[in-house]
């Protein structure tokens, strides 16, 4: 079986970044057109749609604040003049910040976790879901953490907002259902990435030795498994947080 999807479009948020490229590289070799969402990187958006171009699919740059909702109503009709209204979308996007415990993290970032995670996902539903339900189907996969199951110090307001991602993806998957439209979210590990090379440091041994797969993934298997829930072979999967983690956190029944 292959992973075909032709026909379609898919929008990915953040898609400039180093997992978002990944994933609209992997998505346009299934064949979908990308829109590639960015915030303030409008020179690897454009150099990605260059590349994504390249490979024979349409693709299109489009800037918006996922937390603002003008600004992603206007990202949804410059989308839609271009490629048309998408029928996949993945929430990728997230602010980044430091690190500290629950006493020390300042409270704006707990507020932006909340902004960039659990209204960013309100926003995107609203701005996309009524075109994928006149359609009679559609994909909706936002990218959750395996932090939102381990909750470990210094973790407090990116697990805040995670589980409130969590939270408002289950309620949806519900709600739009009937219209054939799945809701799932991908749960990566502590990946192989541009930011995060396989060093080899005592740090990542450690966190490696720990994964019953004894190693760090890549975003490349993250990547694979949007490419799948995306694809028709995931018609009958909704609801779902599934961890790519190597086994390092396992949800339960």
């Amino acid at each position: 079986m292959n992973i075909d999807l032709r026909g379609h479009t898919a929008l990915v948020t953040g898609g400039s970044g180093q997992l978002g490229r990944v994933m609209c590289r992997t998505l346009a070799t299934c064949g979908a057109d990308i829109a590639i969402h960015y915030h303030r990187n409008a020179a690897q958006a454009h150099a990605l749609q260059a590349e994504l171009t390249a490979l024979g699919v349409r693709a299109h740059a489009v800037q918006a604040d996922v937390t603002d909702e003008t600004s992603v109503l206007g990202m949804r009709d410059a989308v839609q003049a271009v490629l048309g209204s998408p029928d996949i979308i993945v929430n990728n996007a997230v602010a980044q910040y430091a690190w500290t415990t629950v006493l020390e993290q300042p409270l704006e970032d707990f507020d932006s976790q909340y902004r960039t995670t659990v209204l960013h996902a309100v926003l995107m539903a609203r701005a996309f879901v009524p075109a994928m339900t006149l359609r009679g189907g559609g994909r909706v996969i936002a990218i959750n953490t395996e932090c939102a199951m381990q909750a470990a110090p210094t973790q407090s307001a990116y697990v805040a907002g995670k589980r409130g991602l969590d939270g408002v993806m289950r309620v949806l998957a519900r709600e739009v259902g009937e219209h054939q439209i799945t809701v799932n979210q991908v749960a990566p590990g502590w990946m192989v990435s541009e930011d995060h090379p396989a060093d080899g440091s005592d740090a990542q041994a450690a966190y490696a030795r720990n994964v019953p797969l004894r190693r760090r993934g890549t975003d490349q298997d993250v990547a694979n498994l949007v490419a799948f829930l995306a694809s028709d072979l995931a018609a009958f999967i909704s609801g779902q947080y599934i961890s790519v983690s190597g086994g390092n956190v396992m949800p339960t029944i």
